[in-house]
C-alpha cells in the first residue's frame, strides 16, 4: 500500500500527508499576523476540533471506510427502505407504530394542504393561530390527564425553550447523565446551576437533593421515559416521591415513550401504573410515533399559559403547519384506536432483545422498549460494522463517542411494529456473523497506526 513502510505501518510521511491534504482542502485561513496588524480568526477552519474532523475524514477515505452517516434513502423509510437502488431492512427509523405513510395520515396531510396551504405563515401569537392547533393540543393533554398542552415546531426547541424559560440563574436543574442534548442545552442556556447524576441512579439524585436543594430557588428534575441510547426506563414512582419531598418540578421527556410503553402506548406512567398528574411537565415529539415534525409540552393550564406568552421557541417561531399538525393528530387518534399496533411493536422488541442476547451480543441496559443497542466498543469498530451490515442488506447506524461514553460505541436498532419476525431473526443472524469480521479489519488498521489517530480525533473533536 502506498504510504506504508515495509511492515505495513502508515509512515510518518503518510500521516503528515493526510494532515497536509486536510489543510490544503481548507481555504480561507488568514495569513499570519504581523507586529503592525492584529490577527483575528475569521476562518471556520480554526474552530475547535476542525482539524481532527478533517483528519478523520481523510484517514477513513484513505482506507476505504465509507461514511455511514447521511445515507440517502430513495423511498419512504419504514421497516424497509431503498439505499443506492437496493431494498434493505431498515432499523434506523423512529416510525415505531408504522404510521408514517398510513392511508389515514396521508389523507389528513393532503386535505390540510388543500384547505390551509403548506404554512400558517406567522407565529401563532400574531396571526398563525388555527382551530386545529387547539384541537391537537387538547387531545395531547388528554393523553396525560393534563389541563392543557402547547405544540412547538421542533422537538429540540421544545426542550430548549421550555427549560430556558422556567429556570434561571438562582435555580438548579438535576438531570440524568444520559439526557438528550436538547434538555442539556436548555439547562445551559437558562444559566441555572446544573447537576447530573449517574444513569438511573436515584440514590445519587437523592443525595444531591438532600445536600443542595435548599441552596437554590426553583429546582427542576429532568429524565427520559425511555432512554434513546439504551432503551431503558426510570423508576417513575420514586422520582415522583423525590420531587414531592424536595420541592422540585419533575419533567419527563417521552420522545421515545409515546406509542412504545404501556398497553395503549400512553407512555412510562401507563407502563408503571402511575397517575400522570403527579408529573409536572410532560414533553414529547411529533417525529416518532406521531409521524410528523415538532414537539409538545403537557401540564397545568398555568404552565401552558406561561409558555405561550414567554417561551421564545413558541412566541418568536412560526406556528406548526396544517399538514404537520393534522398528520400528527390523525396518528395520535390511530394510536389510541388501534392498540394492536402497540402490541406488535412490543412483541417485536421483545423478540429482537431475546434473539440478540441468545446470540451473545451485548445489549447493555436495554429493556426491549423499541430501542436495542448492540455495544461493540470503540467507535471505528461500530462504523465498520454498520457498513458490513449495509453490505448484507441491513441499514443500522452507529452511535460513537462523544455521543456515548468512550469505548461504549454501538449500533442502535430502532424496532417497529412493521418489522416481521423473519426480518428480526435474519438481522440478528447477520450481525452475529459480521461482528467477528470487524476485528480483522480493526487489527489491520491498528497495525497501520491509523486506528489510534481516529479515536484520538474523535475525542479531540468533542472539544
Amino acid at each position: 500500500m502506498s504510504g506504508t513502510n515495509n511492515q505495513g505501518r502508515l509512515s510518518a510521511d503518510a500521516k503528515a500527508a493526510l494532515l497536509n491534504r486536510m489543510r490544503s482542502a481548507s481555504p480561507g485561513v488568514a495569513a499570519p499576523a504581523t507586529a503592525a496588524t492584529p490577527h483575528y480568526d475569521t476562518s471556520f477552519a480554526t474552530l475547535p476540533g476542525f482539524e481532527q474532523l478533517k483528519l478523520m475524514h481523510a484517514a477513513t477515505n484513505a482506507f476505504g471506510i465509507p461514511n455511514p452517516f447521511f445515507r440517502t434513502h430513495e423511498a419512504r423509510a419504514g421497516a424497509t427502505s431503498v439505499i443506492d437502488g437496493k431494498e434493505v431492512i431498515n432499523f434506523a427509523s423512529y416510525d415505531y407504530l408504522g404510521l408514517n405513510g398510513a392511508p389515514e395520515v396521508m389523507a389528513a396531510a393532503h386535505g390540510a394542504v388543500d384547505a390551509f396551504g403548506t404554512s400558517v405563515s406567522a407565529s401563532r401569537i400574531v396571526a398563525g393561530e388555527r382551530a386545529f392547533h387547539r384541537t391537537f393540543e387538547r387531545e395531547l393533554a388528554d393523553v396525560y390527564g393534563a389541563e392543557d398542552a402547547i405544540v412547538y415546531v421542533s422537538g429540540h426547541a421544545a426542550n430548549v425553550a421550555t427549560i430556558g424559560t422556567l429556570v434561571g440563574p438562582r435555580d438548579v436543574v438535576f438531570h440524568d447523565e444520559l439526557m438528550h442534548n436538547s434538555a442539556i442545552v436548555g439547562a445551559q442556556l437558562s444559566r441555572a446551576h446544573r447537576r447530573w447524576f449517574a444513569h438511573n441512579d436515584l440514590d445519587a439524585l437523592e443525595t444531591m437533593l438532600a445536600a443542595e436543594r435548599a441552596s437554590y430557588g426553583r429546582a427542576l428534575i429532568v429524565v427520559e421515559g425511555n432512554y434513546s441510547m439504551d432503551g431503558d426506563a426510570p423508576d417513575l414512582a420514586r422520582l415522583i416521591d423525590l420531587k414531592q419531598r424536595y420541592g422540585a418540578w419533575l419533567m419527563v421527556d417521552e420522545a421515545h415513550g409515546l406509542g412504545v410503553l404501556g398497553p395503549k402506548g400512553l407512555g412510562v406512567f401507563e407502563a408503571q401504573g402511575l397517575d400522570p398528574k403527579a408529573v409536572d411537565i410532560w414533553m414529547g415529539t411529533l417525529s416518532k410515533t406521531l409521524a410528523s415534525c415538532g414537539g409538545y409540552i403537557a401540564g397545568s393550564k398555568d404552565l401552558v399559559d406561561y409558555l405561550k406568552l414567554s417561551a421564545p421557541g413558541f412566541v418568536y417561531s412560526v406556528g406548526l403547519s396544517a399538514p404537520a399538525t393534522l398528520a400528527a393528530l390523525t396518528a395520535l387518534r390511530l394510536m389510541r384506536q388501534e392498540p394492536e399496533r402497540v402490541a406488535r411493536l412490543q412483541a417485536n422488541s421483545a423478540q429482537f432483545l431475546a434473539a440478540a442476547k441468545a446470540a451473545g451480543l451485548d445489549t447493555g441496559a436495554a429493556d426491549g422498549h423499541a430501542i436495542v443497542p448492540v455495544i461493540v466498543g470503540d467507535s471505528l469498530k461500530a462504523v465498520v460494522l454498520s457498513n458490513l451490515m449495509l453490505d448484507r442488506g441491513v441499514n443500522v447506524l452507529p452511535i460513537i463517542h462523544p455521543a456515548v461514553p468512550n469505548k461504549a460505541a454501538r449500533l442502535r436498532f430502532f424496532v417497529t411494529a412493521a418489522h416481521t419476525p423473519e426480518q428480526i431473526d435474519a438481522t440478528v443472524a447477520i450481525l452475529k456473523e459480521e461482528l467477528p469480521n470487524t476485528d480483522v479489519f480493526i487489527r489491520k488498521l491498528a497495525f497501520a497506526g491509523i486506528s489510534d489517530m481516529l479515536e484520538g480525533g474523535a475525542g479531540a473533536a468533542r472539544g
